[in-house]
């Protein structure tokens, strides 16, 4: 599926960990649909190859080296944005961090560094686009990445699986504070993306990935476009009155682990 050229006219978004996965899947198809672009990542090299891949798409876009876990780097990112383009319609804390290992053998640090970056990034996004996106003429959108494993709980990945947890929990809360200034809060809750690292890491290459399928109802990997098409409606037009919303984008995977129906013999 593809949206109109103009779907994000006018528009400027911020992307973090958005030099690659599903960070680079949002932001290709949003220079397709016409937004500008700040792509936020720990990684230059990589930023600077996502970059140059959108300005041969047509796109405009920039890109600036920042880590979520310290408040004043996604300040930063956030001013160049206002001072590049002349404003901030669109915040995505898409920047994660994950690895397997069992919740009795974590290390404090382990738990540590994944709830910075995944539960403490979204916040410090949150805070600080919350100004730029208030003035938004197009009503700001906040969206976080989440993960249909948060609520169900996540054996191997308890830090992660907290917090998104946590995330989900914030974006209710600042739908309810936010929502009188025009900002748009939602959540997109993929599920196993089949052209991540992520999956490659936590799936197929730990012999994961026929068990993984077989709890897929439509039988298949996600794809980063799948992710980035619920993106580009929650923040057009289109999504203009969804708002403390989590998007779940899984192949039906929360309802394939669900209790399967029993026969009684003779019923």
């Amino acid at each position: 599926m593809t949206f109109s050229t103009d779907a994000l006219a006018g528009r400027v978004a911020i992307i973090t960990g958005g030099g690659s996965g599903i960070g680079f899947g949002i932001a290709k198809a949003f220079v397709a649909a016409g937004a500008k672009l700040v792509l936020a990542s720990r990684n230059a090299d990589r930023l600077a190859g996502a970059v140059a891949e959108l300005q041969a798409m047509g796109g405009e876009a920039i890109a600036v080296q920042a880590d979520v876990r310290d408040y004043e780097s996604v300040e930063r990112v956030v001013k160049t944005a206002v001072e590049t383009f002349g404003g901030l319609d669109i915040m995505i804390a898409n920047a994660a961090g994950n690895f397997v290992v069992p919740a009795a053998e974590m290390s404090p640090n382990a738990w540590k560094t994944v709830i910075d970056i995944d539960l403490n990034g979204t916040f410090y996004c949150a805070r600080a686009a919350y100004p730029a996106l208030k003035e938004s003429k197009f009503g700001g959108r906040f969206i976080a990445i989440s993960t249909t494993r948060a609520l169900e709980g996540w054996p191997g990945c308890a830090h992660a699986g907290a917090a998104k947890a946590g995330i989900m929990s914030l974006i209710r809360t600042l739908t309810g504070e936010w929502g009188k200034d025009g900002i748009r809060c939602n959540t997109i809750a993929p599920g196993a993306i089949g052209d991540t690292e992520g999956v490659k890491r936590i799936y197929e290459d730990a012999g994961r990935k026929a068990n993984e399928l077989s709890s897929i109802p439509l039988g298949e990997f996600g794809k980063t476009t799948d992710i980035a098409n619920a993106a580009v409606f929650l923040c057009s037009d289109a999504g203009a009155y969804v708002a403390g919303a989590d998007i779940v984008v899984d192949g039906g995977r929360n309802r394939g682990r669900a209790s399967p129906i029993v026969t009684v013999p003779g019923k």
